[in-house]
């Protein structure tokens, strides 16, 4: 691996078009994109295929990282890589869904943006049943039909949930403290002012990856990063 100031060279040649640095921060980078797209082994894409995804995600990440957020290279490129590979197998991997679903999730998505811009909150599966012209269970199966299937035995991609796998991360249905501890989450999320919110939303209930959630709120990733800190000792006060 390259030290960080290597890195940095090579990144403003890369993103003044030199292809040959593109070439070299790869090379130099084999490793990290190998232990990321291992995670995704198995599920119906072959290797040599994951590895271009996360060649194109890496390369994504050279295009859209800025040196003065003061964050390091491998940082940023992490939830690229993944994203780049979570969205092939969720859009066109093993688990087949037709276009028209395809569409009706895409514009269920959009519209719950929408108001969750506009109000603060997300629509209710009845509201998107009327506006759709849907059964309520069918809103639920397209709005699940846009997201990849997890094990409930696979480990976390973020290092806050290494060596846990989502059945580790499940509340018990029977513990009580939980159930005060999600009572006073959402009544702590409805204090937040409404750029605040939008972010816990995007965040942790759409679970996009703090790049996205810059991206569509217009700030750095830095910025997002800082916001969910403070919005979550917020929390933490709360469940006091």
């Amino acid at each position: 691996m390259l030290d960080e100031k290597d890195t940095l060279a090579l990144l403003r040649r890369a993103k003044a078009g030199d292809a040959s640095a593109k070439e070299e921060l790869l090379s130099h980078n084999t490793s990290l994109l190998k232990s990321i797209l291992r995670r995704y082994l198995g599920k119906g894409v072959e290797y040599d295929d994951l590895y271009q995804l996360a060649c194109m995600g890496f390369l994504k990440a050279i295009a859209g990282f800025d040196e003065s957020y003061g964050v390091r290279f491998s940082t940023y490129a992490v939830p690229m890589i993944a994203g780049e590979i979570k969205r092939f197998l969720r859009d066109d991997g093993s688990v087949k869904v037709s276009r028209l679903m395809k569409k009706c999730a895409r514009d269920m998505n959009l519209y719950i943006e929408q108001c969750v811009a506009a109000r603060g909150e997300q629509p209710s599966v009845r509201e998107l049943s009327e506006k759709f012209g849907m059964d309520e269970s069918e809103v639920v199966f397209t709005l699940g039909s846009a997201r990849m299937p997890v094990s409930l035995y696979e480990q976390g991609d973020y290092k806050d949930e290494k060596g846990t796998t989502l059945a580790d991360r499940l509340p018990d249905p029977e513990d009580q403290e939980e159930i005060f501890k999600k009572l006073a989450i959402r009544e702590a999320i409805g204090k937040l002012p409404e750029r605040e919110k939008k972010i816990v939303v995007l965040r942790f209930f759409r679970d996009l990856t703090q790049s996205e959630v810059a991206r569509r709120i217009g700030v750095s990733q830095v910025q997002i990063s800082r916001i969910e800190n403070k919005i979550m000792a917020k929390f933490k006060e709360e469940l006091r």
